[in-house]
């Protein structure tokens, strides 16, 4: 499937591409595989980081019916993408101011029926679309969990994924599986761990997974990365139901210092 959608999507960039903007935009997708390991939380907080460093962000919450972007940055958007991918507003439109400087976000849909989104690539349309408006410095596309078919076609078409997992047996098997299907057709994976006590702990999985990786022969030109680890702390959940962001709230927290040190290499690392 993910095959298919990427060739898919390869045949779209070559058909657009004349046509399009070139554009400063960056796009970093976060995944997990694994529901519940803190993405979106890790998301919005990173968002924030980025926007104090004077970057113009938006975040598409690309998790399609349970979507939970606007909680975190408490505000109600008046549309969401599907409004826009159904053709009822503009882009423009879809874009919604939050209240941090900087920050844009393009919502999602709680319990949204999607099952007539039977066109691939429809729901990527919207990322070339915003990256024309050549106004932001990145995206950041918050996806839903697991790896089912629109997970997959947000994958395909960014070059700069990172998957948040944390020590939980059954996250590192989604990991290992994202592993497996990622090293086909991309050159890289960065990996982070959430609610992990410290940074070495991340990187010794980070190396197991690597090796397992090379023991069933998966494409050895395929780079795993690990790019830092953040603490488990009540700061994050107090916040979160505050509707409030720990980065801003905790300045000189331990877990805001971790998630620095983690975008002062994602910033090297994205192209």
């Amino acid at each position: 499937m993910f095959n298919s959608i990427s060739a898919q999507a390869s045949k779209l960039v070559s058909l657009t591409k004349s046509k399009s903007v070139v554009s400063k935009t960056k796009l970093l997708t976060i995944t997990s595989g694994k529901g519940g390991v803190g993405k979106s939380t890790f998301t919005a907080n990173m968002a924030y980081l980025l926007a104090r460093r004077g970057f113009k962000v938006a975040v598409i919450d690309a998790d399609i019916g349970l979507a939970n972007m606007q909680v975190l940055f408490d505000i109600k958007p008046r549309y969401s993408l599907f409004d826009y991918i159904e053709g009822r507003n503009t882009i423009e439109e879809v874009i919604s101011p939050t209240a941090y400087e900087n920050i844009s976000l393009i919502a999602g849909k709680s319990g949204y029926q999607y099952s007539s989104l039977k066109t691939s690539l429809v729901l990527t349309r919207i990322v070339d679309d915003v990256k024309s408006l050549n106004n932001f410095d990145y995206i950041i596309i918050d996806t839903g969990a697991g790896l089912n078919e629109y997970v997959q076609e947000f994958l395909s078409i960014s070059d700069n994924i990172l998957a948040l997992t944390t020590t939980d047996p059954s996250a590192l098997t989604d990991v290992y599986a994202l592993i497996k299907m990622l090293s086909k057709d991309k050159e890289k994976l960065l990996i982070c761990f959430n609610h992990t006590k410290n940074y070495n702990i991340g990187e010794t999985i980070s190396k197991s997974l690597v090796n397992l990786a090379k023991k069933n022969r998966l494409n050895s030109n395929f780079m795993v990365k690990y790019i830092g680890n953040v603490s488990t702390s009540a700061n994050i959940s107090t916040t979160s139901r505050l509707r409030k962001l720990f980065v801003q709230e905790f300045t000189h927290d331990e877990i805001t210092l971790q998630l620095q040190k983690i975008i002062d290499i994602l910033l090297k690392e994205i192209k």
